[in-house]
């Protein structure tokens, strides 16, 4: 019989192995999408994003760049700076190094590495910096509606949300068939990872956590 930490190692692996063949069909999913009904979704994207109260209201959001074959969020960010608002954007350091950097317009953004999303060259703030931010938007491959986030599987944003203040909504960015329901699909998941408040799709936003809630 094995002990309770060997289960647990094996329990945790099958969860790891789960994650993992779901990331794959996921990712070829998305990479089987038009150029056409991938920019039809961003331009309804930021429009969904935009317009969640807590969006408008915001004077710091906090934004990634999409990778390729994710849900674009170019539109997303130019509606948030023609608003004026302060957007602040991921820098991934070496191994899982966290911290984040002002936008300041898409020409400022680079790949500073294969596989790695766009960056801001704008000087760097630091992991605390995060704090400042009233939403935080983040990437996922799927969500269910328990909350559960499936991400590309480095773990950066369970460790960089630990910053974010007590009570900010986590709005993780899906496609829409990407939204499993969790009684009937529940996503693969450890104690550690972090469940979002909401997920937002071209269709709609849909909350888990009431967003008045702090």
């Amino acid at each position: 019989m094995p002990s309770p930490s060997r289960a647990g190692e094996d329990d945790a692996e099958q969860v790891e192995h789960a994650k993992e063949t779901l990331r794959k069909s996921i990712r070829a999913a998305r990479s089987a999408r038009s150029e056409r009904r991938r920019h039809e979704a961003a331009e309804a994207l930021a429009q969904v994003v935009a317009g969640i109260p807590a969006v408008a209201a915001a004077g710091c959001v906090a934004v990634y760049a999409a990778r390729p074959g994710e849900p674009d969020t170019g539109p997303l960010l130019d509606l948030l700076a023609a608003r004026g608002t302060r957007i602040l954007m991921p820098v991934l350091g070496t191994g899982l190094q966290r911290d984040w950097a002002a936008y300041a317009g898409a020409d400022d953004l680079r790949q500073r590495a294969p596989g790695r999303p766009p960056e801001p060259g704008t000087p760097q703030l630091g992991p605390a910096a995060l704090a400042h931010a009233d939403v935080v938007v983040a990437p996922a491959l799927a969500v269910d509606t328990s909350g559960a986030r499936l991400g590309q599987g480095g773990g950066w944003y369970d460790r960089a949300l630990e910053h974010a203040r007590p009570g900010v909504p986590v709005v993780a960015v899906v496609y829409a068939d990407e939204v499993y329901e969790a009684d009937a699909r529940p996503l693969p998941r450890l104690p550690h990872d972090r469940t979002v408040d909401a997920v937002a799709t071209p269709s709609g936003v849909r909350w888990f956590r009431s967003p008045d809630a702090g």
